[in-house]
């Protein structure tokens, strides 16, 4: 008998499209809106999808996505299997775009999230708890916005939450070979700001790792939870054994579930977290 994931690996030749582009294809889309291209800065980069579930009524939380790639490639609509999936939770999904190395450099795609972020708590969000979400390099752009109060300013008071997945939160030079965060202090990449005092009074945190992760080592989960901790601030954390660092954003994808191969309940984990967070502050 053919087992499951050999027969998803087969049907990427036959699909002739790049495994992103097969996610996105095999994703069901009923149910959900699509609104693209909403602008929210200046060029093509400046703009962000918005996902909305049929029916979602003024509770639906907002989920503000970003991608990863090492802030040197991405793209919006790629990520629609990642955005539908978390739209059947009942919540709307916004996937901007932001600027990429050699366009830009720290801190030029934070302070680009941040201007999305902002749109969004006046336009989609207005009204709604906001969550921020990233995977890789999108969870290190959201977790400082959400972490560090100089990118948002008093806007970071209307987040609900964080959810990171395999983000690197803090890293030196010596894993900066580009020096894309050569501007920041001593060179080194902080989720965090510095007092970590400054962290008090950010919104409740999901941090999402695998064990078996090469490229982002669970460490850095373990250490920013113990931080934030440290500081006051509710932390949910779970590692998740044998998943690496692309299958716990692969785990979201409904082929992916629908075969059974996700390794874990990401997702269920991620809709269990937005169950439990207080409504909206009036």
């Amino acid at each position: 008998m053919i087992s499951r994931r050999l027969l998803l690996a087969a049907a990427l030749p036959v699909a002739g499209c790049s495994a992103l582009d097969l996610a996105n294809n095999l994703t069901p889309g009923g149910g959900t809106a699509l609104q693209a291209g909403i602008p929210y800065g200046p060029g093509e980069r400046g703009r962000y999808d918005l996902y909305t579930p049929e029916g979602a009524g003024p509770e639906a939380p907002l989920i503000v996505f970003f991608y990863g790639g090492g802030w040197t490639s991405g793209s919006r609509g790629d990520y629609g299997f990642v955005a539908r999936p978390l739209a059947s939770l009942g919540a709307l999904v916004a996937v901007p775009d932001y600027r990429l190395f050699p366009e830009t450099r720290w801190p030029g795609f934070v302070e680009d999230g941040a201007a999305a972020v902002k749109a969004a708590l006046l336009g989609p969000g207005a009204g709604r708890r906001v969550i921020l979400m990233g995977h890789s390099a999108g969870a290190f752009i959201a977790l400082a916005l959400a972490l560090d109060p100089r990118w948002l300013g008093p806007a970071r008071d209307g987040l609900a939450g964080a959810i990171g997945l395999a983000g690197p939160y803090e890293f030196g030079p010596e894993d900066d070979p580009k020096g894309i965060f050569a501007a920041a202090p001593n060179a080194r990449a902080r989720a965090t700001p510095e007092p970590p005092e400054l962290m008090a009074g950010a919104p409740p945190l999901l941090l999402l790792q695998g064990e078996a992760d090469e490229t982002v080592r669970p460490a850095q989960a373990t250490r920013l939870s113990a931080l934030a901790r440290a500081q006051g601030i509710t932390v949910e954390a779970h590692l998740y054994p044998g998943l690496g660092h692309i299958g716990i954003v692969a785990a979201l994808a409904s082929p992916v579930r629908t075969l059974g191969l996700e390794g874990a309940p990401v997702l269920k984990d991620v809709g269990q977290w937005l169950a439990r967070l207080p409504p909206r502050r009036p």
